[in-house]
């Protein structure tokens, strides 16, 4: 698949095979992916918790998701992938302070993104979940306080059909151009 192949391919998987295991060779994949993005001073503050074993993916989503949206389809999920950081790290606390910018939010979402594609090249569905219990999370998961859990993301093999692409807004509604509220027109194509 080239790159745009698989930025279209990319779905949000919340219906996945029970039965099909992701192989240990597939996770270690995904990990290398989100290994190799880059990240504020080169910091890699992200840690990543692999989460196959049914009574830990089951206590998850009996204790950590938050009341409403329950995301019931995560039990069938084979993985689950906590997204953490690393806050004592220098670059987060210095970067922080001067800037007011948590570096390490941009550093994990970037390394999860990495995760999703890559998870899209092998043929494997992905969910992002932003909607949970991050103390319950961590107390299920063996986390150190000094951790943050700032997502979870449902990882398998979906069952078919994938869902349909949903509706994204024009370039025109999200691009601008220099500055604010300027409409970014693109080039005039080449040729008569």
């Amino acid at each position: 698949m080239t790159f745009d192949e698989i930025v279209c391919a990319r779905r949000s998987v919340r219906d996945y095979d029970p039965g099909r295991p992701v192989s240990e060779e597939d996770i270690r994949a995904l990990f290398e992916a989100a290994r190799l993005a880059p990240s504020a001073c080169n910091s890699q503050t992200w840690r990543f918790i692999a989460v196959t074993g049914r009574e830990r993916i089951e206590a998850l989503c009996d204790h950590a998701m938050r009341p409403v949206v329950r995301n019931k389809w995560l039990r069938d999920a084979p993985l689950i992938i906590a997204g953490c950081s690393q806050l004592d790290i220098v670059a987060n606390r210095v970067g922080a302070a001067v800037t007011g910018i948590e570096y390490y939010q941009i550093d994990l979402g970037i390394a999860m993104e990495h995760i999703v594609l890559k998870a899209t090249e092998l043929g494997l569905g992905t969910c992002w979940i932003g909607w949970f219990n991050e103390d319950e999370t961590r107390r299920i998961l063996a986390i150190p306080r000094r951790v943050r859990v700032s997502a979870l993301l449902a990882v398998g093999y979906p069952r078919e059909p994938l869902p349909d692409a949903r509706p994204r807004k024009s370039l025109d509604a999200i691009c601008f151009a220099d500055t604010w509220g300027r409409p970014f027109a693109p080039a005039p194509p080449d040729g008569p």
